[in-house]
């Protein structure tokens, strides 16, 4: 960074606090000491009393690249009341701080405030000529106003000197880290495999896993710092950029290279199990031609797969420690086979279904009497159809669906609980409790029921993509998605991102909205995983001009809350807000109209709707549940290595047929779904049976 300008002059400066944020990067103390110049001459409005007057005389000075330590007076904004007031500011160069005293003759006190220079960025304004800003990493900001553009120009340039200074010596100092890793890493590695102390002991992998992570995490840091200095340079970071993972510099050992045949595995291949063979066998000549399910023969589901059991996590830790040390920051872990003891009970194309937990509040959007409110129940059903979705506290992972998996259910809601079409702004202030239904009204003819179809898909497997689709012919309305989920291993934590789009359609208000998904974080993988989601989606209506902007926050380093998400609902063509929501997604939301009324949510006391399926005896082969059967089972019965063992034989079959047909040269031929454009969309979607009413 070059500062090579001449100046002369100066006076005190004037100085304003502007805010301090929370959840931010600390500031990263300086462990190295600069070598100082012996030459320097004095700077800044006086390195003297005698020079640095309120009334402020003025002192010539050279300016030069070198690191000078700079005092004097500047005024400091305190607060609204008490206005600007002068104080006694120092430039630590040696120690990388500015710090302010209430007086020169109280500099050999504590300081009342430092900020740490190290990342930071000094900016000069384009208000006027003596205005001037200091960005700490941590988030706190000082805005200065010098009583002159040359005194200014001298603080911003010694101000710059020393964070550039800092700042390289905490990158000489990750470099040094580095080094010190890397043999570390080598140091364990060429230990045995066995005996006393070996390269798979426990404590040694833990050592491994935790000091890559932590480096690489100090890495990104670093980085960050430095893209905020660079967007401060060159201007602010357009709206909704975020900085991404970025690989470590380390270069880790790489046993399972990413997308490699070999699995992550805590035993030898075993032979095929028998029914997984003979499932293979069937599978090539299974119809691929789309079934009709009888409703009929669905009935409710008595299924419980709660997850909640520690201990399989606990007895494999050597494991999941070992995993870790193969991974690198930001691996794909798509083509990763993780171990058998951290699956769910259930496939991910069944988890899609729980979207559809609350379908009387599915029913109930195109009930809205005007476009504003079908929107806003539409946000009210999209925030309450995430909480059902975790079987436990624990993080665990659904089976990876094969490649033409398919799971059906269904939901029978009866009429009189589906909510009418009062708009939700005249909600009076309360809790809104689905209490269960009773007993009679479960089992109530069907014509006293709206019913709710599900069908999902797996249709890709490289990239894996699935499909699925829910419908209530009776209401005349749909909703078709299609997901492609991307997981990424983000050091201590595991991320995923669902890219993808669904659209739900009223076809008796001719309306679509299109919508997509959160991301979602495995968190703290090495101790008790929990999960989060976080991230920005949006909902929009082309035809009403309504929009929705929803944000699930993910909880910052220090304090904040967990699981938090805000919303906006806006009519665009006036861009006004029409409805807040804030609040938990697995907890309580509070929905504020514009009216001022205020309506709550409470998750756990909705009342979750059972879905129907069929008994595995009346599935297809390639149904979810009567796939992973074996694999169920064994997990149920905490048979790890039989799990383990089916699931393996069910991921060779798939390698199988798939190089079966690259050999070939046969295409995959899906069941229910259709590939357009970028998206996969429903063989027969209800808007190509019922026509959509013209636009209102």
């Amino acid at each position: 960074m070059n500062f090579g300008v001449k100046m002369q002059g100066g006076e005190p400066a004037s100085v304003m606090k502007v805010s301090e944020s929370e959840g931010k990067l600390e500031g990263l103390a300086t462990a190295v000491t600069p070598n100082k110049n012996s030459g320097n001459s004095s700077c800044g409005g006086a390195s003297s009393s005698s020079n640095s007057s309120r009334g402020g005389g003025t002192k010539g000075w050279q300016y030069s690249d070198h690191m000078e330590s700079v005092n004097g007076y500047l005024m400091k904004y305190t607060n609204l009341v008490t206005g600007w007031q002068y104080r006694f500011f120092v430039l630590n160069n040696e120690a990388g701080l500015l710090e302010y005293f209430v007086n020169e003759q109280s500099r050999n006190q504590k300081p009342r405030g430092t900020l740490q220079l190290a990342g930071a960025v000094i900016s000069p304004s384009d208000e006027d000529s003596h205005t001037f800003t200091v960005n700490a990493a941590s988030g706190e900001q000082y805005k200065l106003r010098a009583t002159d553009a040359k005194e200014r120009q001298h603080w911003v340039s010694r101000l710059q000197i020393c964070t550039q200074h800092h700042t390289e010596a905490i990158g000489k100092m990750m470099s040094h880290a580095e080094g010190q890793q890397r043999d570390l890493i080598r140091r364990i590695e060429c230990l045995p495999a066995s005996g006393l102390l070996s390269s798979l002991d426990q404590d040694l992998l833990m050592l491994k896993a935790t000091s890559m992570a932590t480096l690489n995490c100090l890495n990104d840091c670093f980085h960050i710092l430095q893209l905020q200095h660079a967007s401060h340079q060159k201007g602010a970071l357009p709206s909704g950029t975020t900085i991404e993972w970025l690989e470590p510099k380390i270069p880790l050992s790489n046993h399972y290279k990413n997308g490699a045949e070999q699995p992550f595995a805590t035993e030898p291949s075993k032979p095929m199990a028998a029914p997984e063979a003979q499932c293979a066998a069937e599978s090539g000549v299974l119809a691929r031609e789309p079934e009709e399910i009888n409703a009929d023969d669905e009935i409710e589901d008595t299924c419980d797969n709660k997850e909640d059991d520690l201990g399989a996590v606990e007895e494999q830790r050597s494991v999941i420690l070992h995993l870790l040390s193969q991974l690198k920051l930001g691996m794909d872990l798509t083509r990763v086979v993780l171990p058998t003891f951290i699956l769910e009970k259930r496939s991910l194309l069944e988890m899609y279904a729980d979207f559809m937990s609350h379908p009387d509040l599915f029913i109930g959007i195109t009930n809205g009497a005007t476009p504003e409110d079908r929107m806003i129940r539409f946000v009210e059903y999209y925030l309450t159809s995430f909480h059902e979705g975790r079987k436990g506290a624990i993080a665990k992972k659904p089976y990876n669906p094969i490649i033409g998996e398919t799971f059906h259910c269904s939901w029978r809601m009866p009429k009189s609980e589906v909510a009418s079409g009062v708009s939700g702004s005249s909600s009076t202030p309360a809790i809104t409790n689905h209490t269960p239904l009773p007993e009679e009204a479960l089992t109530q003819g069907v014509s006293d029921c709206y019913t709710v179809r599900f069908v999902a898909e797996q249709v890709s497997h490289h990239p894996p993509v699935s499909g699925f689709y829910a419908e209530c012919a009776e209401r005349k309305m749909c909703v078709n998605a299609h997901v492609w989920t991307k997981s990424k291993f983000l050091g201590m934590s595991i991320g995923v991102t669902m890219v993808g789009e669904g659209v739900l359609c009223l076809l008796e208000h001719g309306e679509e909205y299109t919508f997509s998904l959160p991301c979602a974080y495995a968190r703290s993988i090495l101790t008790v995983p929990w999960v989060e989601l976080g991230g920005k989606v949006s909902v929009n209506c082309a035809k009403t001009g309504y929009s929705a902007s929803i944000t699930f926050h993910t909880k910052p380093f220090y304090g904040g809350k967990l699981h938090r998400v805000t919303a906006e609902v806006k009519y665009n063509l006036t861009n006004t807000v029409v409805c807040r929501v804030q609040g938990e997604w697995n907890s309580v939301l509070e929905f504020t109209y514009s009216n001022g009324e205020t309506k709550y949510v409470d998750l756990a006391k909705l009342a979750v709707t059972k879905k129907r399926v069929r008994p595995l005896e009346k599935q297809d082969p390639f149904e979810s549940r009567r796939l992973w059967k074996n694999v169920t089972d064994s997990l149920r019965e905490s048979e790890i290595d039989k799990a383990t063992e089916h699931k393996r034989s069910l991921e060779e079959r798939q390698r199988t047929e798939e190089r079966l047909r690259t050999e070939t040269g046969t295409p995959w031929k899906t069941k229910y779904f259709i590939k357009e454009g970028d998206g996969w969309v429903y063989h027969k979607p209800l808007w190509k049976g019922i026509p959509s009413q013209p636009a209102e």
